[in-house]
């Protein structure tokens, strides 16, 4: 049939011709559309009939496709005629999966087959839930919302047409309240702005279309926008509930899978499980922030648990740091485990279900070399057909190391999504293994261990980004191959940052070269060098929450990242004073015989959070910018003709003499003080210290020049020739002596430049700080 054939078929049922234009490139409506049409006469169907088959063929799953022709009879014969019934025959179906025969009465119960609801009916029901909401009624008038009183209306009369409850609710409204007056049709007022707490959303939005709209939105989740915390973005999220795996798009349902499901939802009680299965071969970056918080997050917000599964299966590149930093960095998160474990926990039982894929002729031993099958049309196995009891030998002797590395693997017979076949179960590796020590020299793969560890762990939701879509139909084939239970696999977006890296490999080269430190360093996209750096841990779940969930991956500017760390830090990080350039400034009229000690808030507009005593003093230090002798136009700091306030100290600052040193550089400056009741208002104030401790200040600037470093179109020579050479400057800066007790990641708001942290390498006589983010006022003011 042509395109042209199938569009004016649709238009026959009741499309028109752009919403048959349309269902046409969707190929599964399309597929389960001309299905339909083939079990009923077009020239008989009754009217609204048409609608009601296409409202079908955009709902039906395929795991109950056999009973598309059970359905469209009820429709023709007039026994389904809503929507509501249809979704209800389809609910029905899907939670009768495993039974070949539909027990008639039961299914038109469920289904409201022949339940009528007179015009009476609805007239009651809407009366009664009117007079709950009469005053208020009164009170707003037509500004109330009125679908409350629908949807109890529907609750009470399942099966009652919509149109007809909405209909009787508008004339009840009107019987009340009279026609509309002006004042109902005026504009409903502007509700006000959001507040300074609420940028996060609007600056990642403006990030958003770097994101690469060119990926598909992944079936599983839709398009879920952001929100203000992970627990509302979990909540929006439209996975199955525990135990009715079947209902989830392209589930594969056997005639077994209702026993397993049974028998899973007694070990599991119902609750929701997920995991999170990283491999400790490298430290997490902020890719998995959000990977962290989908799955600790999703178990939370619906009272479930979250597995910690180190994906151990690779024993050369595994190290006990990478293990303890990854539990750390979760933890950070503000997430707890419910339990840790190990893919090599179950290696015992996943060599045994191996053997079960030989015994049954899906699996084999393979002697291609790992090139030869690399790629998208590698050549077939001369060994696909190998007897059984021969690949059981084969296994057997790889075991028992006597075929060498490379030599042999176990594949699995399966072809993949994207084509490729027989994708390999278990590779030969004489290396001792972090836990197991020398038990085994056969490692199982990823595509083998991932959804049998999720099977064993009797996980509910296996989250997990969108390059595993292509791993789907072997996770499914390969529970069903074993008869035991199979988890959901839902796929999502990955989370990329622009200007940096985050390839395990090509950190380890930049910290090879000494471009940066270690896996920590403040200037990379890591976990552990983002709360070195000191952004707080609810800033980067805000962040995650923010992005929502799609199937898009998305790369964002780091810049997205500093406003939720803003956000964060300005609520939680006290004020302080710090001069990172000191100019020294002695007061020639201070009176005071002594030092004054004034007390300073540590949150100016929230004076009640505590407070902390500085120290003024006849010698004080300014930043030597807030000082020009030849200021430009619109200067509004201290120059020899312009006064400047000391924040906090009740004081304006004039100039009376400018020192300089030989080269004509200013390094001191003589004024007077005049208290701000007398003095002319000053344009500006700025901070200070005095008596100052010493601190170290470690300033960061971005690592790479370009938003892709890794892509050779932007960086020819490779991501190595793009690293800047001015990312890091150290000062030492001059800090109120009230900062002296503070301990490592302790977080403060340096006045008018920024927010700090406390870096691990404080000692007990050098407190070294690392700026997180600048503050975005103008430092001007």
């Amino acid at each position: 049939m042509s395109p042209e054939e199938t569009i004016e078929k649709f238009k026959i049922l009741g499309l028109s011709e752009q919403k048959a234009k349309e269902t046409l490139k969707n190929a599964n409506v399309t597929k389960f559309l001309l299905a339909a049409l083939n079990e009923i006469d077009l020239q008989k169907i009754p009217n609204g009939a048409g609608l009601l088959i296409y409202h079908l063929a955009t709902k039906i799953k395929p795991q109950i496709g056999d009973k598309l022709s059970f359905i469209c009879k009820y429709i023709i014969d007039g026994k389904l005629d809503s929507t509501l019934r249809i979704d209800a025959a389809l609910e029905y179906l899907l939670s009768h999966i495993n039974e070949s025969k539909v027990n008639i009465n039961e299914f038109e119960n469920a289904c409201g087959v022949g339940v009528v609801v007179s015009p009476e009916q609805v007239e009651q029901a809407v009366e009664k839930h009117m007079a709950k909401y009469k005053q208020e009624l009164i009170e707003k008038r037509y500004r109330f919302n009125s679908g409350i009183i629908m949807q109890a209306v529907r609750a009470d009369l399942k099966w009652a047409d919509g149109k007809a409850i909405k209909n009787e609710v508008d004339i009840q409204i009107l019987d009340l309240l009279g026609p509309k007056t002006e004042a109902d049709l005026a504009p409903v007022p502007k509700a006000e702005k959001k507040t300074k707490g609420g940028d996060t959303n609007k600056k990642i939005k403006k990030e958003e279309p770097q994101a690469n709209k060119g990926s598909d939105i992944t079936e599983a989740t839709g398009d879920i926008g952001g929100a203000i915390s992970m627990p509302e973005l979990m909540k929006k999220l439209p996975f199955h509930a525990p135990g009715e795996n079947y209902k989830s798009d392209g589930y594969v349902v056997t005639p077994n899978t209702k026993k397993l499901l049974e028998e899973h939802l007694k070990i599991t009680s119902g609750k929701v499980r997920t995991r999170f299965p990283p491999e400790p071969n490298g430290i997490l970056h902020i890719g998995h922030a959000k990977a962290i918080n989908i799955n600790f997050g999703y178990a939370a917000a619906h009272d479930g648990i979250c597995f910690l599964r180190y994906d151990d299966t690779n024993p050369e590149k595994e190290e006990e740091k990478f293990f303890v930093a990854i539990k750390d960095m979760v933890e950070w998160l503000g997430y707890k485990p419910y339990k840790v474990t190990h893919s090599s926990d179950y290696f015992d039982q996943l060599y045994e279900w191996a053997i079960k894929l030989i015994k049954k002729d899906l699996a084999y031993v393979c002697h291609q070399k790992s090139e030869d099958i690399k790629g998208f049309n590698p050549p077939p196995s001369p060994w696909r057909s190998r007897p059984i009891e021969e690949s059981l030998q084969l296994f057997e002797d790889m075991k028992n190391g006597k075929i060498d590395e490379g030599e042999a693997t176990l594949r699995m017979k399966i072809t993949l999504e994207e084509g490729k076949q027989d994708p390999v179960a278990y590779r030969i590796k004489f290396k001792p293994h972090h836990r197991t020590g020398n038990k085994w020299c056969i490692y199982p793969t990823y595509d083998y261990t991932h959804c049998l560890c999720d099977s064993i762990e009797h996980i509910t939701h296996s989250l997990c980004t969108k390059e595993f879509q292509s791993r789907r139909s072997s996770y499914y084939w390969l529970c069903n191959a074993l008869d035991i239970y199979c988890p959901v696999q839902w796929e999502y977006g990955r989370l990329n940052v622009n200007y940096t890296v985050v390839s395990k490999r090509k950190i380890g080269k930049l910290i090879e070269e000494g471009i940066v430190n270690d896996w920590d360093d403040p200037r990379l996209f890591t976990l552990t060098a983002l709360r070195r750096r000191g952004v707080p841990p609810a800033a980067v779940n805000s962040f995650c929450a923010a992005l929502g969930v799609t199937g898009a991956a998305m790369a964002l500017d780091p810049a997205a990242l500093d406003a939720a760390a803003r956000d964060a830090l300005n609520v939680v990080a006290p004020r302080v004073m710090v001069v990172l350039e000191p100019l020294k400034i002695i007061i020639t009229n201070f009176e005071s015989e002594k030092p004054i000690r004034i007390q300073v808030p540590d949150f100016p507009n929230e004076p009640e959070k505590g407070s902390h005593n500085v120290v003024l003093d006849k010698v004080i230090y300014i930043e030597a910018t807030d000082f020009k002798e030849q200021p430009e136009k619109g200067y509004r700091r201290l120059t020899p003709t312009q006064t400047v306030g000391l924040r906090h100290a009740g004081y304006v600052l004039k100039v009376s003499k400018v020192i300089k040193d030989s080269a004509g550089q200013v390094t001191e400056l003589e004024c007077t003080a005049e208290s701000t009741e007398t003095a002319v208002k000053p344009k500006a104030f700025i901070h200070w210290v005095s008596q100052p401790i010493s601190v170290e200040v470690r300033l960061y600037e971005p690592l790479f020049k370009h938003k892709n470093p890794e892509d050779p179109s932007e960086v020819p020579g490779g991501f190595l020739t793009d690293c800047r050479e001015d990312t890091l400057k150290v000062v030492c800066a001059y800090a109120d002596a009230s900062i002296k007790g503070a301990k490592v990641y302790d977080k403060f708001q340096f006045e008018r430049i920024g927010f700090f942290s406390v870096d691990p390498d404080t000692s007990s006589t050098n407190i070294v700080f690392n700026r997180t983010v600048s503050l975005k006022e103008d430092a001007g003011k």
